[in-house]
């Protein structure tokens, strides 16, 4: 196998697709198919680039492989063989989505702070009892409530605002690890869901998809709106767990500020389970 058989396998994939399938309009073409240029944005990288690869001339990355098949949305046997042509071993399987015992004993041991898991999709897989008292728990009135990114960009959590830098930074963090996900995770119908959802409905997501550029980095602050003891403000840090592919993040406050004051006030009335499971796709 060469090169030349990867780029003509793409070029073969991109004639026969049909361009409604990918979320694209299909009138007024004159060639069957998807064009060059459209795949390019849909994958995230040059039409030139797509050019020089069906001509083989270009020797892909796996994460430009997973990146074109999930643009073209191809199935299981498709991918696989271009993973193969590409001199890859193909990924499997949806992202996963169960907090194995470590990370639920990680969560119910920070009794004190407020933190959550969420999986590489960002949905919200468990939290304790310190973040239930924060307040900020889902309302469960829509199918992605339990989704971290949904709640942020399409501003439907009214209890935590941030400051233009943060804001900016957390979204640019959020929309990196979910593109890296997708790549990651091709053939996850979920995810794929989620993320054609917000770049229909989410104009800010859509421009930050399109150039995703590198994660802000693990740390992000937010003011809390609690209805008793005021506004809190927090600093989260991200944590990987690798064990189970998820990520925490914990929220805690500047030791000594009335910040820590409040939030020890709200977390020593808490009355729930110490970890409760999360059922169904998070807090933003």
């Amino acid at each position: 196998m060469t090169l030349h058989d990867l780029g003509a396998e793409v070029r073969r994939l991109r004639e026969t697709t049909e361009p409604a399938a990918v979320g694209l309009p299909s009138g007024g073409r004159r060639a069957r198919g998807v064009r060059r240029e459209e795949l390019a944005e849909l994958a995230g990288v040059s039409a030139d680039y797509v050019r020089r690869l069906e001509q083989g001339r270009r020797h892909p990355s796996a994460a430009v492989v997973n990146a074109l098949a999930r643009a073209l949305r191809v199935g299981p046997a498709e991918y696989e063989r271009l993973c193969a042509l590409a001199g890859y071993a193909a990924a499997h399987g949806p992202v996963p989505r169960e907090a194995g015992p470590v990370a639920m004993r990680l969560v119910e041991r920070f009794a004190d702070t407020p933190v959550f898991l969420c999986d590489l999709a960002w949905n919200v897989v468990a939290v304790n009892g310190a973040w239930m008292a924060l307040g900020p728990g889902a309302s469960n009135r829509q199918p992605r409530d339990w989704n971290v990114a949904w709640r942020t960009f399409s501003k439907a959590h009214q209890q935590i605002s941030r400051s233009d830098d943060d804001a900016a930074a957390f979204r640019a963090t959020l929309v990196r690890r979910l593109h890296s996900a997708s790549l990651r995770h091709p053939g996850d119908e979920s995810l794929a869901g989620l993320v054609d959802e917000l770049r229909t409905t989410s104009r800010p997501f859509d421009e930050l998809w399109r150039a995703p550029g590198k994660a802000a980095g693990s740390w992000t602050r937010a003011v809390f709106r609690h209805p008793g003891a005021g506004d809190i403000a927090l600093d989260g840090n991200l944590l990987d767990v690798p064990g189970d592919n998820l990520l925490a993040v914990v929220l805690t406050a500047a030791p000594g500020s009335a910040d820590a004051d409040r939030l020890s006030e709200v977390v020593a009335s808490a009355t729930g389970p110490a970890v409760i499971r999360v059922g169904q796709p998070g807090p933003g």
